[in-house]
Order: structure tokens, then C-alpha cells, then sequence
């Protein structure tokens, strides 16, 4: 799949870069990177229509606005030449297979950095991966919606869950769940080209949706219908302030909530059923 880079200069970063990721996100955007002046966004190429970023820039601290197509064959070379190790702390390390070093973290998990997204360099990633290590995962089985590049999945195996169904429907972040899944020699994992279709049916102790708002709001009844009595949900993919609306629709779907653990404006908010 070929993706498009957005990349937007302001005249003032806040707050206008903040705004400007909230309208990406509910349009298609699947990932940001802040820049000194500005930001860069992707988006999948069959998604991209100029007049809607022309419509969606029009805020008023934007001062210029790019855009260049990234074929599928360069962005493996575009990820590792910007691919850093992620700490989250001291429990974990995130690293591409071609970081040699040794470190000391209590897992560390290595993901090949492809063209699907979910490294952990983005804090939603970053904020779930922190928030499983304070949870019991034995045994338990586990939802992660949207797998991308399979992290979250691949941690929960780690720590103890031994059912993990891990769907996606880009079929490029399909296959490098796969490959991450082999990498890491999981064997609970269960890797699916599909979406929400996959899970109805099923039962899960542990459901985590690292999506944007906008596919939250629309799955979150089916998520009701799929965990256990007193399973967790966790949801992330969204900003602080959308925090109220998530929590009402959760609430409408029987969801409790618990907690909400920020980072960088970002947010992970838990409940229980």
C-alpha cells in the first residue's frame, strides 16, 4: 500500500498542532509525527483527497502545506532510518531487529518497523503497554483491536494471557503482525485479516481498541457484547478532550468506568463490564 505524508507548517505550534491532529485523526490519518515547526501526518494513499485537506487546513495557524507520496518500497528505509528504541519505563523496550545493543529492561520485544503502525513511539501505544504491566493477564484471553504491528498483542503473551485474538483490516499491517508474532516466538496469538466481523460470537476477559474516536464510538456496543463479567476494556487512539462523549457511550453500553491515563494530551481510559 502506498501512503501519502502531509507535512504542515504553523506560525504558532500550539494550539494549533493539537487541533489539526483531532480533525487528521477523524479523517483517515492513521499517524503523526511532531516536527519542530510543524507535523507530519500519513495517511493510505486510496484515502487521500486534496480538496478534503484543503478544507481541513484551513485553521487559522497554518502557514504552508505539503504533500508527497511514499511508495510502498521506500517506507521499510523511512522507518529505520528514524526508528529509535521505546522505553517504557523500566519494563519495557521496543526495538527494531537491526538494534544490536543489549538493555535491561524486564521484556523487551522487537518489531520489524513496516509500513503498519503501532511501534509504541506513539503515546497511545506507549500509555496501553504501561498499563498492562498493572494487570493481571494469566491466562486470561485477550482482544487487540486493530493490531497493527501486533505490539500490544505480543506483550499481552508475555504477560501471561495464553488467548489472544489480534484482528486488522489492512491487510499490509496483517501481514507484519504475522511476521512480528513469529519474531517474538509467540504461540497464543491468533493474527486475523478482518474487523469487527471476527469477534462477534466470542468472549474475552481483556478487550484493547487502540482506534480512533470515531471507529470506537461505532464498535464499542459490539465490545458490550463481547467481554466476560468484570472483564477490562481498554481504549485509546484519542485526545483528553474527547473524553466525555467516549465516556458516555461506554456508559450506554453498560461499561463502567474506572480510570484515564494521560500522556502528551493523549489518552487511555479504562473500564470494567
Amino acid at each position: 500500500m502506498d501512503y501519502v505524508e502531509v507535512e504542515v507548517e504553523f506560525s504558532e505550534v500550539d494550539p494549533w498542532r493539537e487541533i489539526l491532529v483531532s480533525r487528521f485523526a477523524e479523517n483517515g490519518f492513521e499517524s503523526f509525527v511532531e516536527t519542530k515547526s510543524g507535523l507530519k501526518s500519513y495517511i493510505p494513499q486510496k484515502d487521500f483527497k486534496l480538496s478534503e485537506l484543503k478544507d481541513l487546513c484551513e485553521i487559522e495557524g497554518v502557514l504552508n502545506v505539503q504533500h508527497h507520496l511514499i511508495k510502498d518500497q521506500n517506507w521499510n528505509a523511512k522507518w529505520e532510518e528514524n526508528f529509535d528504541p521505546v522505553f517504557v519505563e523500566d519494563k519495557l523496550v521496543i526495538k527494531a531487529p537491526f538494534h544490536e545493543m543489549e538493555f535491561s529492561a524486564e521484556l523487551v520485544i522487537t518489531i520489524q518497523p513496516q509500513m503498519s503502525f503501532g511501534t509504541g513511539h506513539h503515546q497511545t501505544t506507549w500509555l496501553i503497554s504501561k498499563r498492562l504491566f498493572d494487570l493481571d493477564l494469566k491466562n486470561k484471553k485477550v482482544l487487540d483491536m486493530g493490531t497493527g504491528t501486533g505490539v500490544l498483542a505480543i506483550l499481552a503473551e508475555k504477560l501471561g494471557a495464553n488467548d489472544i485474538l489480534a484482528p486488522d483490516i489492512d491487510e499490509w499491517s496483517y501481514r507484519n503482525a504475522l511476521e512480528n508474532v513469529e519474531l517474538n516466538n509467540c504461540a497464543s496469538i491468533k493474527v486475523v485479516h478482518d474487523g469487527v466481523a471476527s469477534i462477534v460470537g466470542q468472549r474475552f476477559d481483556i478487550i484493547i481498541a487502540n482506534i480512533n474516536k470515531n471507529v470506537l464510538i461505532e464498535q464499542i456496543s459490539v465490545y458490550s457484547d463481547c467481554i466476560n463479567s468484570s472483564g477490562k476494556l481498554l481504549i485509546s487512539g484519542f485526545f483528553e478532550t474527547d473524553q466525555t462523549e467516549l465516556k458516555r457511550v461506554a456508559a450506554e453500553h453498560g461499561f463502567i468506568f474506572e480510570e484515564t491515563f494521560t500522556k502528551d494530551g493523549w489518552a487511555l481510559m479504562q473500564f470494567h463490564a
